[in-house]
């Protein structure tokens, strides 16, 4: 009699322990997608930011480099002796515009090998997720 209390027991214990009686259930294949779908956005929104920062970086620091090397070209002068005459402070002028020039020349550089970076993982995300159509950006 005990045996058979126990038998219950442990029938009743373990299929209240590990879903006996439960039968599997999966997600419906329109909600997978739709995970799949929210997945795929994040990263590529994340990745369509990063360029458009970059981008917008770049075209802000290209036109402030632009406009540095003309005013190194006034403080030059357009004398052919002139870097023999020039005055110490013109000199140290000319010496800061070099560094700026040349901090901003190599920033613009770092600049583009970043977009190309950014352009190929885009490029890569949409050749390995090719159903992924990215939501219509509103127009400015």
């Amino acid at each position: 009699m005990f045996q058979l209390f126990l038998r219950a027991r442990t029938h009743s214990f373990l299929k209240d322990r590990f879903g006996g009686e439960q039968t599997f259930r999966a997600r419906s294949p329109e909600r997978d997608a739709e995970t799949d779908r929210t997945r795929i956005e994040a990263i590529m929104i994340a990745i369509d930011d990063a360029l458009h920062a970059a981008e917008h970086e770049q075209s802000g620091l290209n036109r402030r480099v632009e406009d540095v090397l003309a005013r190194a070209a006034v403080t030059i002068g357009n004398g052919d002796d002139e870097y023999l005459e020039r005055e110490a402070l013109d000199n140290h002028h000319q010496d800061l515009f070099d560094k700026e020039i040349l901090n901003g020349q190599r920033r613009l550089k770092e600049l583009g090998a970043s977009i190309a970076h950014f352009r190929f993982l885009k490029a890569a995300m949409l050749s390995r997720f090719p159903e992924f159509r990215p939501p219509a950006s509103p127009t400015n």
